[in-house]
């Protein structure tokens, strides 16, 4: 109540009190009805509106504007926090997308990884049943020989790297509390994250040194399955590129055979001949396109680790370049050791002959270091940590 309808009241009051004063005895301290008090509220109230509707109107209007106020003030209070901006409140947009892509990625990882298997097994049969025979049929036997040994040599390390990236663990920062230098706090697992460890919606799980999320392999690319993971994927672009260029004389005459058969008069093909056509078709389109899309991949992959960074970090590095530059600064990943070095700790080669033993052939030693700690480079002074 405002300092004039105070004022008001208690000349209303005076009023009042003055000109009913034979309605009610006051002597001996006697006390008005509470009815009178009510009734005079009321026409108290009654009068100033009407005295003064233009007050009237501002308050109301005052009001109103309280209300939406208040209400703007509680509904920032359910969501604002002092990093917001408008990429968070794009991710909240879009959380419903992300979380629909998320429970069909997790799902669809068991067909994805199934429908390797099922693509590799049937060029691996293909091979066997309508390459071969031909090789040993019309190569001379030093081309028979080369064939035998590298595509067994290539199928070889695509099984083992392949099985190697899908069962093993990719590395989880521990829940208990350790004397480990970490950089932050994970915001959905409340436990402190080390350095160039991500969340992985998927997994549900903060992932050590985190690449991506691989749903061919049904699991999480990070520290100790990354160098699995990108064998793989070099050698089964390198045995698509090889099965591609060695039958692609036989598809061409398989994809001669199958046009003639539309001709008048039609040759005579038995069914297995026909099999072998459309087999051969097939084993040359599938290795061509997937040495293509693959193979561009594994390229990608490979400037990364040139980089000495992961999928996740050129994103990071990305913005921290643009942001330094416009102080005039220059940005320098911490984690760069060189293109070669970068090379050798990511396959943790030692010495030479590790280049043979641990990169050429089947290897189960684990990676450099232990995922919770990183030894920087001489340059480490005025860097930036991720």
């Amino acid at each position: 109540m405002t300092s004039d309808m105070k004022n008001e009241l208690l000349r209303l009051l005076e009023t009042e009190s003055s000109g009913s004063g034979s309605g009610v005895d006051l002597s001996g301290g006697g006390m008005r009805s509470w009815r009178w008090s009510v009734s005079g509220v009321m026409r108290l109230l009654l009068r100033w509106f009407r005295v003064c509707p233009r007050r009237g109107r501002r308050r109301r209007s005052n009001r109103i504007q309280d209300l939406w106020s208040y209400g703007r003030l509680l509904l920032k209070s359910l969501y604002f926090n002092v990093l917001t901006s408008s990429d968070t409140a794009l991710d909240c947009v879009f959380e419903p997308i992300y979380w629909l892509v998320d429970s069909m990625t997790r799902w669809f990882g068991v067909v994805f990884v199934s429908l390797v298997m099922l693509l590799t097994g049937s060029v691996v049969i293909i091979v066997y049943l309508c390459v071969l025979p031909i090789i040993f049929s019309s190569y001379p036997v030093h081309w028979i020989l080369w064939h035998l040994f590298y595509g067994h040599w290539n199928l070889l390390m695509i099984v083992f790297h392949y099985y190697k990236a899908t069962t093993t663990c990719p590395g989880f920062p521990p829940q208990e509390k350790r004397d480990i230098p970490t950089v932050t706090v994970c915001k959905k697992c409340i436990v402190p994250k080390p350095a160039r460890t991500h969340h992985c919606s998927i997994c549900n799980r903060c992932i050590l040194r985190m690449d991506h999320h691989c749903p061919w392999l049904n699991n999480c690319v990070g520290h100790f399955n990354h160098r699995y993971f990108f064998s793989f994927c070099l050698f089964m672009s390198m045995g698509c590129i090889y099965c591609s260029i060695s039958s692609r004389d036989m598809f061409l005459e398989a994809y001669d055979a199958i046009e003639s058969s539309y001709q008048t008069p039609a040759p005579t093909f038995t069914h297995q001949q026909r099999m072998i056509h459309k087999s051969l078709v097939y084993l040359w389109v599938l290795t061509s396109s997937v040495s293509v899309a693959l193979g561009a991949l594994t390229l990608w992959h490979a400037a990364l680790i040139t980089r000495g960074q992961t999928s996740v970090e050129r994103h990071i590095n990305r913005k921290e370049t643009k942001r330094l530059r416009l102080k005039g600064r220059i940005f320098r990943n911490p984690y760069h050791h060189g293109k070669m070095n970068n090379w050798k700790i990511f396959f943790g080669v030692e010495k030479q002959s590790d280049w043979f033993t641990r990169v050429l052939l089947p290897s189960t030693h684990p990676p450099h270091g232990d995922g919770l700690t990183w030894d920087g480079p001489a340059y480490r002074n005025n860097t930036l940590l991720i």
